[in-house]
């Protein structure tokens, strides 16, 4: 049994012996909020990561070893994610590829001896890489990547892009990634340290990110509670009804989930947050 409320202002909340409207409340008033905040915390500390790593590498574009080139630009590339001397920013961060770009928008290298983004053109590929080399502007977008796996889905991540500058000429650009799966481990996790001691009594709270009708988890999600999350087509019917986001409620078993669905343009077109929450018994 799944049953939506839109999100308004005030919000009608169900009622009854069934559903559940303190999880919904409890979603729409503290989990969405601060799911939010740590969006917003992570895009700002990867944007000033990428400003500090190209700032930090800016004469290795200069080497015209290309073979040296790339081998030096790795070995820095992993060295700045490792204290005392990294990007702090970078330290236990969600991304999982950091890479040195060259001002003809080709990959030099990734920070990773497994090296598949080395040659690739990355400019062709990302507006924001385009703009950070030919405009130097730092900038936020969305990357389609092919998946290594034949059959697969593509994966998508968040870029940040920030060009580097010698004697003021734009000599290269660095670009960091976040997938979307990633975020969602990273925004699950969170929350569920800041609620161990709710949850050590028996809450369940997840959050995923979607993106059009695919729906990105932490790898640790239940498989049962992402099968019960609202699909493409209650997503679009909510968000015909309340563009803003909308809640509302599902069964499992016995037990009744409160969920939220709330689109973030700021990340990107068709991408958004759901935050679903099963009280602890009693």
């Amino acid at each position: 049994m799944r049953r939506l409320i839109l999100i308004a202002i005030p919000i009608a909340l169900a009622c009854g012996p069934e559903g559940a409207p303190n999880a919904q409340r409890q979603v729409l008033r503290e989990h969405v909020p601060r799911v939010k905040e740590i969006l917003q915390l992570d895009r700002q500390r990867h944007r000033d990561g990428v400003i500090e790593t190209a700032e930090r590498i800016k004469r290795g574009f200069l080497v015209e070893d290309r073979a040296r080139l790339e081998g030096d630009m790795r070995r820095v590339l992993q060295r700045l994610q490792e204290p005392p001397r990294g990007v702090a920013e970078f330290i236990a961060s969600p991304m999982a590829f950091l890479a040195a770009v060259g001002d003809d928008g080709i990959v030099i290298a990734r920070d990773s001896d497994d090296d598949h983004m080395r040659g690739q053109n990355f400019a062709e590929a990302y507006p924001v890489v385009q703009a950070a080399l030919q405009e130097g502007t730092v900038g936020r977008g969305i990357g389609e990547f092919a998946a290594l796996e034949e059959g697969a889905p593509p994966s998508y991540s968040i870029l940040f892009a920030a060009p580097s500058r010698h004697e003021g000429e734009v000599v290269g650009a660095v670009v960091a990634g976040i997938p979307l799966w990633r975020e969602a481990q990273r925004l699950s996790r969170q929350l569920r340290v800041e609620l161990a001691t709710e949850i050590a009594e028996g809450l369940i709270v997840w959050v995923y990110l979607y993106k059009g009708d695919r729906i990105f988890e932490s790898p640790e999600a239940p498989p049962e509670v992402t099968a019960i999350l609202p699909d493409s087509t209650v997503r679009e019917a909510g968000f015909a009804r309340s563009p803003g986001g909308f809640s509302g409620d599902v069964q499992l078993h016995t037990k009744w989930y409160g969920y939220a669905v709330v689109p973030t343009p700021a990340i990107g077109e068709d991408i958004g947050v759901i935050v679903i929450r099963a009280d602890p018994p009693g």
